[in-house]
């Protein structure tokens, strides 16, 4: 028997009271029934634009997600030139609306006595304007946010000297800067460094409590058995002391690490090898025992930073998964840095079936955390219209975080840009 309305709403107010209990009663039967699908999201916000408040740049980003589910972004700010060694300051925004909206820039990190120049610098460097001699360079701040509420900070004092502070209010204070540069003296026995550098990007806490800092060490002169290198500092005592940890890839760079399903630690790294793919190794405790190294097939090497976080997968699938940033080219110069792209793995790292680009153009540097929802962050450098240097297209105009789902990575359409 069919049954007929009363009437046939005709005022736009009269059909929303009359279509709205059927949506409502869709969506229940639909969800019942296992069918519902989460909407692809993608959304972007430029947390730091290069001319503005003073400071020429902003680059180096990192992001991290506290245990009270506060977004920390943090990044250099770079004063008078482009330059990686000048005048450069660490500065951090908040958001505890999970990236909807942002806090105000705050410097953070080296606010105490000014350090001298570190003398060393590469070789393509020394002709380059790298700021005056009383300039202070203060540099690749990694975070790790620890599960029991606080924020491990590490960053560097013109690539030879490293420091660490702590935050107990989620990134609003932080504790006085205390030296840990003996930790990296301690890598002179297999490299007789001339720079230092943590990360860049985030460090990671173990499931058994340790944190874990991603470093690279390197020396400009001669020809030793080790002039650059891929490692990691860490603490088993909650920040208080760093022990250094094996040399992991002999050759590498910039570095960032995520804890397996396993438990297994990899480490993933920037380098020079001519197999232009990503170099890789794994520790059974994240500092010791490094495998050796292995090249990501698909994982492609432009030389940059890349961003490496763990998923835990969505409420239906429960289904952890490893989830990499870069720049989606072999292409080498600076100036080719293009296509941050995201790739998803579901067997820890072994093989990468999803891969989206995130930010077609260029762009560069880039760094992921994971809110408690399963929202995805990744925050990078972006090129903005307009904004190309002569010459050559300029990757550096903005610091912009997206906000993204799984489904959005998923989905075969394209999203909004």
């Amino acid at each position: 028997m069919k049954i007929k309305p009363t009437c046939r709403p005709k005022c736009q107010a009269c059909r929303r009271a009359f279509v709205r209990p059927l949506l409502i009663l869709s969506t229940a039967l639909l969800s019942v029934a296992g069918l519902s699908e989460a909407v692809p999201i993608l959304e972007k916000i430029d947390l730091f634009e290069e001319q503005q408040n003073g400071f020429v740049l902003y680059r180096i980003p990192g992001v991290v997600v506290t245990a009270k589910g506060t977004v920390l972004a943090y990044c250099e700010a770079r004063k008078y030139t482009v330059a990686d060694r000048g005048e450069i300051e660490i500065h951090l925004r908040r958001s505890t609306d999970g990236g909807s909206t942002w806090g105000p820039r705050t410097q953070v990190a080296h606010l105490g006595p000014r350090l001298p120049r570190n003398p060393h610098m590469p070789e393509d460097k020394r002709n380059k304007n790298m700021g005056g001699p009383n300039e202070q360079t203060v540099n690749n701040p990694v975070a790790i946010a620890d599960s029991n509420g606080a924020v491990h900070f590490v960053y560097g004092v013109e690539y030879m000297r490293s420091f660490y502070i702590r935050s107990d209010d989620d990134g609003i204070t932080w504790s006085r800067p205390v030296e840990i540069t003996s930790t990296f003296e301690q890598f002179r026995t297999d490299c007789d460094w001339q720079a230092i550098a943590t990360g860049p990007g985030h460090g990671i806490q173990l499931r058994t409590g340790r944190l874990v800092v991603p470093v690279w060490i390197a020396t400009y002169e001669g020809n030793p058995p080790i002039k650059k290198a891929s490692s990691v500092i860490f603490s088993d005592d909650g920040g208080a002391t760093w022990q250094r940890g094996d040399i992991a890839i002999v050759g590498g760079g910039e570095c960032i690490a995520a804890e397996l399903s396993d438990g297994r630690v990899i480490l993933n790294a920037r380098n020079s090898f001519p197999e232009n793919r990503r170099a890789i190794a794994f520790s059974r405790d994240g500092a010791t025992g490094w495998s050796q190294t292995e090249f990501a097939e698909e994982l492609l090497e432009p030389g940059c930073m890349a961003g490496l976080v763990s998923h835990p997968g969505t409420a239906e699938t429960k289904k952890p998964s490893l989830l990499f940033s870069n720049p989606n080219t072999t292409d080498r110069p600076h100036s080719a840095r293009r296509n941050v792209t995201i790739k998803l793995s579901y067997d820890d790292g072994r093989t990468w079936p999803l891969s989206k680009v995130l930010q077609p153009g260029p762009s560069a540097y880039s760094d992921m955390a994971v809110l408690p929802d399963g929202t995805i962050l990744c925050f990078y450098e972006s090129g903005r219209p307009g904004a190309d240097r002569p010459n050559r297209p300029w990757q550096y105009a903005c610091l912009r975080i997206a906000r993204f789902n799984l489904e959005w990575l998923m989905n075969e359409k394209e999203s909004m840009k």
